[in-house]
């Protein structure tokens, strides 16, 4: 057995995710306090890479707060908690200050930032890199980070479980989270990395579905994490599908930003020709919310047998085109789409978490000591849907937040007790690595066939059936045999799959992104949909 001094490394602060969330709040505590920054794989695999759009914030002439939390609250279809959209528009431009100073070369139109337009805003207000906003973000908070010598850096580490007063060496049945058990990915042992404070910025649970625009870690670690220590979880259920996706049967998860069709792009019926938003939306048409384009997508794709629909923007002048989607234009050059001269193949694909890990305004969970920021969360932001280009905003202002309140509480908080080390003993090697990837595909093909974008009650429970079975296999599997980062994400992600279901039965009505045909209609009062554990 190894001594205790070598499975547990301690720090003032651990952070779990180093995507723009995690990355934030790592720069601000990294000033005064000692602060590890724990990847699954490498430091750039999370979703703030993939963010082809922007961020959100008033900085147009004759826009105001108001029109932005307005926008916010009409797409979130009122779930949204009013106090939080007001906290994170009011903190926009702040943010985007930020970022500037960090070094982001944002898009400029003479002396000011150059502001597209996306669907469900009333205004120009996203602040852009070309169409490869979330890359630039990444690189500077990274390049930051990788000069603060206060911040370590780990990549190649697959969280377990957090560690709370049950793994004490003096039992305690507290709750209270000390940081976390993870997999060392190249020495395939558990480590216990303790801290006083730990924050979760392990972003959404995309990977639950077989179309997905997430990267492959977003498996729902931190929520499923949360969940299993005893934090609550809030509107699961709101699962925002992205309405144009590359359909390709090479290439995975290909985005084509919504700026495509807030620059004019148009949805065309590939078998008629014709431009269909007109029968589901016809005073918004392309530019309506993504719930609203997406479920329009799907209905022509059922109603029709295709197997995409068609974005076309050729009738924009070529250069136009260029300038405006420099990457998007290249990319499908590669694959033989001229998309100067010819439509885009699409059809919708999982896109957003919208729900979470319940936190307050200042990004603290249920579990004392636990705080959360970004996709993993449910802050009351995005409600029953997501706004374009809200999320990397909320991954800022909730960063900085939870380093503020962790900051200013310092002094409260004790220093981590003796922990138990991991218990190696179940070591029998996996005997069939098959029984996870025949699993794994299971689970993403019958979440996108029961639980996609439009649900019924009876494909519902048919989904909880084979979770309910699923989950006797895989905590048998779990239990015998020594963890690998596939084996960690299985088990999330069925966790996952279990929250999103159950919160999707609960729900009866639709409203946002949850549409059931049970309960076509939408009740008077919002209401949250919160799971305790």
């Amino acid at each position: 057995m190894e001594s205790h001094a070598d499975h547990a490394r301690t720090f003032d602060v651990v952070i779990i995710g180093s995507g723009a969330a995690g990355l934030t709040a790592a720069l601000a505590l990294g000033e005064t306090l000692k602060v590890a920054v724990l990847a699954k794989g490498g430091l750039t695999g999370g979703s703030t890479a993939w963010a082809q759009g922007g961020i959100a914030a008033v900085l147009d002439e004759g826009d105001t707060f108001e029109e932005h939390i307005r926008d916010t609250v009409i797409a979130g279809a009122g779930l949204n908690r009013r106090e939080t959209v007001e906290l994170v528009v009011e903190r926009a431009p702040h943010a985007i200050r930020r970022l500037v100073d960090l070094g982001v070369p944002f898009n400029t139109e003479g002396n000011a930032l150059h502001l597209t337009r996306e669907g469900g805003h009333s205004h120009r207000r996203i602040v852009h890199v070309n169409d490869a906003t979330g890359h630039a973000v990444q690189q500077a908070l990274l390049r930051a980070a990788e000069a603060n010598p206060n911040i370590t850096l780990l990549p190649g580490r697959s969280c377990i479980d957090l560690i709370t007063g049950r793994h004490e060496q003096r039992y305690s049945g507290s709750g209270r989270v000390w940081g976390v058990y993870a997999l060392n990915e190249e020495t395939g042992h558990v480590e216990a990395f303790t801290a006083r404070a730990t924050v979760l910025a392990t972003g959404g649970a995309g990977r639950v579905y077989q179309f997905s625009t997430a990267p492959r870690g977003a498996t729902g670690d931190g929520i499923s994490m949360a969940w299993r220590a005893g934090a609550r979880v809030s509107n699961m259920e709101m699962m925002q599908f992205h309405p144009t996706c590359l359909y390709n049967l090479e290439v995975k998860n290909f985005l084509i930003t919504e700026a495509v069709r807030g620059e004019g792009g148009r949805l065309v019926n590939p078998r008629t020709g014709k431009r269909f938003m007109a029968f589901y939306d016809p005073d918004r048409m392309e530019l309506a919310p993504r719930d609203v384009v997406a479920r329009a997508i799907d209905a022509e794709i059922k109603r029709f047998g295709l197997d995409y629909v068609h974005l076309d923007i050729s009738h924009q002048p070529e250069a136009f085109v260029k300038e405006h989607f420099p990457n998007i234009y290249e990319k499908l050059l590669t694959l033989g789409i001229d998309m100067t001269r010819e439509p885009i193949p699409v059809v919708p694909a999982q896109h957003y978490t919208c729900g979470g890990v319940v936190i307050d305004l200042d990004g603290r969970t249920d579990l004392p000591g636990l705080y959360a920021a970004g996709e993993c969360t449910e802050s009351g932001l995005h409600g029953a849907n997501r706004l374009a280009s809200n999320s990397l905003l909320e991954c800022f202002v909730f960063g900085e937040a939870a380093a503020a309140h962790i900051l200013s509480h310092w002094t409260a908080f004790d220093a981590p007790p003796s922990v138990m080390p991991w218990d190696e003993s179940r070591v029998s090697e996996p005997d069939e690595e098959v029984v996870i990837k025949q699993n794994w595909t299971e689970i993403r093909r019958f979440m996108w066939n029961y639980v996609g974008i439009v649900r019924t009650t009876k494909r519902l429970e048919r989904a909880m059936h084979r979770i309910q079975l699923l989950n006797t296999e895989v905590e048998e599997y779990y239990r015998h045999f020594r963890v690998s980062t596939d084996l960690i994400e299985l088990r999330n992600l069925l966790q996952s799959a279990d929250l999103i279901v159950r919160s999707a039965l609960k729900r009866h009505e639709s409203r946002g992104l949850h549409y059931t045909l049970n309960f076509p209609q939408t009740d008077d009062e919002p209401v949250d949909t919160i799971l305790v554990p």
